[in-house]
């Protein structure tokens, strides 16, 4: 046997025991840790300054959250694919990261705000969103992200029925930028799975809020997995019931610059 592999097998016998997505966000949260911290703090900041502004906003059985940068014709669709919804009964916050705002549809359950300045974690963004509403569910589209007509109402079926879990995700059916279908991506829950394999994305998770439902706040490059979206439903599952609804109620644009579309699943 080699030396580098003797090196190695601790890290291996770590990664069958845990997970190497386990693994890296420890790893993570150590090296970013400073960063976090700060991020926290202007976070809360920001929310503070945003929420007088937002003293109007209605409380609503869903709230949809949607971060946005600099995807204004992209942002439109999104928003209009949330506000088509057969559930009626939300509202809809857009919180872009600094960029400015594009002229968004008008519609009483719309709200939109914008951060002081751009921090490039998404974390922070959808976080902004999350304590400026008040819901009993929140969910979450991207800007360049779409949503069937029934996605909310199939994910609240399942969360409203007798010994319904505290959260669901969808099937993702991911679309290339020429519009043609890739594939669909639909894997029933499995916490020990999901150490493993990044199959979760929370465009198509719909929970109910607690004090766990927030999104990590580490400044995350293309080279420090895993994303923002694993880590929160894997978190969130670590107390909470989760279920999977194997049904594609999300329209994914699979983007070849974004590293967020990289999954093992």
């Amino acid at each position: 046997m080699s030396l580098r592999r003797i090196a190695r097998a601790p890290w291996e016998l770590l990664k069958h025991a845990f997970g190497w997505l386990v693994l890296f966000e420890l790893r993570n949260k150590v090296m970013l840790a400073p960063s976090a911290v700060r991020l926290r703090r202007f976070e809360s900041t920001e929310t503070s300054r945003l929420a007088a502004a937002l003293a109007s906003m209605p409380s609503a059985l869903v709230a949809t959250v949607i971060a946005t940068h600099r995807r204004p014709e992209e942002l439109e669709s999104a928003v209009r694919s949330a506000l088509a919804q057969t559930v009626h009964d939300q509202v809809v916050i857009v919180v872009d990261d600094g960029a400015g705002l594009p002229e968004l549809p008008d519609d009483p359950r719309l709200f939109a705000v914008s951060l002081s300045r751009n921090t490039g974690v998404a974390g922070v963004v959808r976080n902004v969103g999350i304590r400026l509403t008040r819901s009993r569910y929140v969910a979450f589209l991207d800007d360049d992200n779409l949503w069937e007509p029934d996605h909310l109402e199939r994910a609240l079926t399942v969360l409203n029925s007798a010994d319904g879990p505290d959260g669901i995700y969808t099937a993702l059916r991911r679309v290339l930028p020429d519009g043609t279908e890739h594939d669909t991506l639909s894997v029933p829950f499995d916490r020990h799975r999901a150490a493993r394999e990044s199959f979760l994305d929370t465009n198509a998770f719909v929970a109910r809020r607690n004090s766990t439902l927030h999104f990590s706040r580490l400044h995350r490059t293309p080279k420090v997995l895993p994303r923002e979206d694993w880590e929160l439903i894997y978190r969130y599952s670590r107390g909470h019931t989760v279920h999977h609804v194997p049904h594609a109620t999300v329209r994914y644009l699979v983007n070849p610059g974004s590293f967020y579309t990289t999954w093992s699943g």
